[in-house]
């Protein structure tokens, strides 16, 4: 029997508060899919299951505060059988691994047996219902045209003023929220972390001459951004430097995959940072296609679970017309974190002539339980040495 538990979706987070279930006892479920919403203080975040089986029991109600770690369902796995100690379990708390029965018409009420021919979720009739609004007038975009807690929400924004204040603006409440879960972060990284800082100026005339001829013959949406580069840069440099791919917990502990936490910027205010996996396997293309998807969906607060997990070390990349320099603080239990300044135009000496080159200002904060700043020049300048190559990214 596998144990669903609440998800740990950063160092920030102590518990979330379970939303809507997105399955039933009976239900088949595979890996990757949605089972669940919780609320946490970095949004509304969508649950992915990570195995594959039936859904035998629920045991968390909808409304509940969850702590992490908290078994939240029971599955029973596809790929083997109960053992007899499962069996004895399942008899005596009366778990049913088949799908629920649907009651004859002649148990229910005729008016009851219209509401449920109605597929819905339970929080969406629970809304529906605190409304006073009729499910058959609302048409579902979920599984089969189930309605959705999405669904009664847009209709009450289109028809009705809500009575419950589920529909209230919560741009504000979720700010404040997100900066204040982001706040205790850095708080908790400034007083555990030793942090050292180093700063490089890089030259990426070279670099951004050939992304340009790159992009010359591609339409708008294929074209690459100078982040693109950066990150490809970075997750090569990491190969050589397995000590600041890895988080600090009782010991410094390297990570085998790669993958880079990346600073979004809310337009409401507050970060989010959501995880591109696998950094180094993927190329230039993949990488861009990989925030195309997940910058927009960070800054609806429409991030998965699978997202905000598994970040073994950031980014934070100021972009065209921002400061000059970036310095991150350490997002734990991470062990460095790279920032990327504004690309601008400089003064810049090499060979012993000085000429105008297009810079940019790379910042790395280090824990120095787990390196020093030689290990941080070095990787540094390998990432230097990266970007000077650009057509081998």
């Amino acid at each position: 029997m596998i144990k669903f538990q609440m998800p740990s979706l950063g160092a920030d987070m102590e518990d979330g508060t379970l939303i809507e279930w997105k399955i039933k006892p009976g239900d088949k479920v595979q890996r990757g899919d949605i089972i669940a919403e919780v609320e946490t203080q970095k949004g509304l975040i969508e649950i992915e299951v990570f195995d594959e089986g039936t859904v035998s029991e629920l045991l968390v109600k909808e409304g509940s505060k969850v702590p992490i770690g908290t078994v939240m369902a029971l599955i029973q796995s596809s790929k083997t059988a109960l053992d007899q100690n499962e069996e004895k379990i399942i008899k005596e708390k009366g778990i049913d691994l088949q799908p629920i029965e649907e009651k004859t018409t002649a148990q229910i009420p005729v008016k009851e047996e219209i509401r449920m021919a109605i597929k819905a979720s339970p929080l969406a009739r629970r809304i529906a219902e605190e409304n006073n609004i009729s499910l058959s007038q609302i048409k579902g975009t979920g599984p089969e045209g189930a309605i959705t807690r999405e669904d009664v929400e847009q209709f009450i924004l289109q028809n009705k003023q809500p009575k419950t204040a589920i529909l209230t603006d919560k741009s504000n409440v979720q700010t404040v929220a997100i900066r204040a879960a982001t706040a205790a972060a850095m708080s908790k990284s400034n007083r555990e972390i030793p942090h050292y800082y180093l700063e490089k100026k890089i030259d990426v005339t070279k670099t951004l001459s050939w992304l340009k001829e790159l992009n010359k013959n591609r339409a708008v949406e294929q074209r690459l951004l100078p982040v693109v580069l950066f990150l490809k840069a970075v997750a090569q440099s990491l190969k050589d430097f397995p000590d600041l791919n890895a988080i600090w917990d009782n010991g410094l502990q390297p990570k085998k995959d790669i993958n880079i936490g990346f600073v979004v910027a809310l337009r409401t205010g507050g970060i989010m940072v959501p995880a591109l996996h696998e950094v180094d396997l993927k190329n230039c293309d993949e990488i861009m296609e990989t925030l195309n998807d997940i910058i927009p969906r960070a800054r609806a607060l429409k991030l998965r679970s699978s997202d905000l997990s598994d970040s073994t070390i950031t980014i934070t990349n100021i972009g065209e017309g921002g400061a000059d320099s970036v310095y991150g603080i350490i997002y734990p239990p991470q062990v460095a974190i790279i920032g990327f300044g504004a690309i601008a135009e400089y003064p810049f000496a090499e060979n012993g002539m000085i000429g105008i080159r297009s810079t940019v200002s790379v910042t790395l904060a280090g824990d120095h339980r787990a390196t020093d700043g030689l290990t941080g020049s070095r990787f540094l300048q390998t990432i230097n040495k990266h970007l000077q190559n650009p057509e081998n990214l």
